[in-house]
């Protein structure tokens, strides 16, 4: 017996698919036009992009008030199990894994810090309202938190040289995780482009929010994109911005 399905959502297309296999109205092999293999979700297509971009945020420009090194914290190599996170004070279970995330790390062990800058990718307006709401301002803490086997493992797989010494923080080798205080946040929300257009027409961002298209994400060579390098140019400007001019 064989049995269609043709449905625009991809989630509900692939569980009637799955529902079917599963009561044998659809052999598991058969070609059909519900996909068997559907494609990843959206989050996953911008987690694969963003596993090529470079090591320092795309059109990030060198300014004085971030003198340290930056680092791609994830997405990670597949080789790393553990990756960094944040998490607020106190809490063990609660995480916040963005689907990209760059750490600038302060360059003085005696004034440890990290500044951060996030992507989410929000497959709809629910999504964004929740991981809007994770970067809300909050009168705590955000902890940036660093594995030891992510500080321990190498920054590239050509280079044999462990992540921790390229971080000017640390001066020897550590031997636990790495949890640092936020200093500075940046968000960029991914969106699809009719929800795009919409929230860009009628909606004001917080000082820390930036968007984009979904497509923006999960194009090839996005990074090199010159609207997206000079969208997160202008995000990580924003630490000399506000002043006039930095003292010399």
């Amino acid at each position: 017996m064989f049995v269609q399905c043709f449905l625009d959502n991809d989630l509900v297309n692939g569980f009637c698919y799955m529902e079917l296999q599963t009561k044998g109205l659809v052999p598991v092999n058969i070609e059909s036009s519900c996909p068997m293999s559907l494609p990843p979700p959206m989050d996953e297509q911008v987690r694969r992009r963003l596993r090529h971009w470079p090591q320092r945020p795309p059109g990030a420009p060198v300014n004085a008030k971030q003198p340290g090194t930056w680092r791609r914290a994830r997405p990670g190599d597949l080789q790393t199990a553990n990756h960094p996170f944040l998490k607020l004070p106190g809490t063990n279970r609660l995480r916040t894994l963005p689907e990209g995330l760059w750490l600038h790390f302060s360059p003085d062990p005696a004034d440890p810090y990290a500044d951060i800058l996030c992507i989410e990718a929000c497959s709809s307006l629910q999504n964004l309202l929740d991981k809007r709401s994770r970067f809300a301002p909050s009168t705590t803490s955000l902890l940036a938190v660093c594995p030891l086997p992510w500080l321990l493992a190498p920054c590239q797989p050509e280079d044999p040289t462990p992540r921790w010494k390229l971080i000017r923080l640390l001066r020897r080798e550590p031997t636990e995780p790495l949890v640092l205080p936020v200093r500075d946040m940046r968000v960029l929300f991914g969106l699809k482009s009719r929800q795009y257009d919409g929230f860009a027409r009628s909606q004001m961002p917080q000082a820390h929010e930036y968007f984009c298209p979904m497509e923006a994400l999960t194009a090839e060579h996005g990074d090199e994109n010159p609207a997206m390098r000079a969208l997160l140019a202008r995000a990580s400007a924003s630490a000399t911005a506000n002043f006039m001019h930095l003292p010399g």
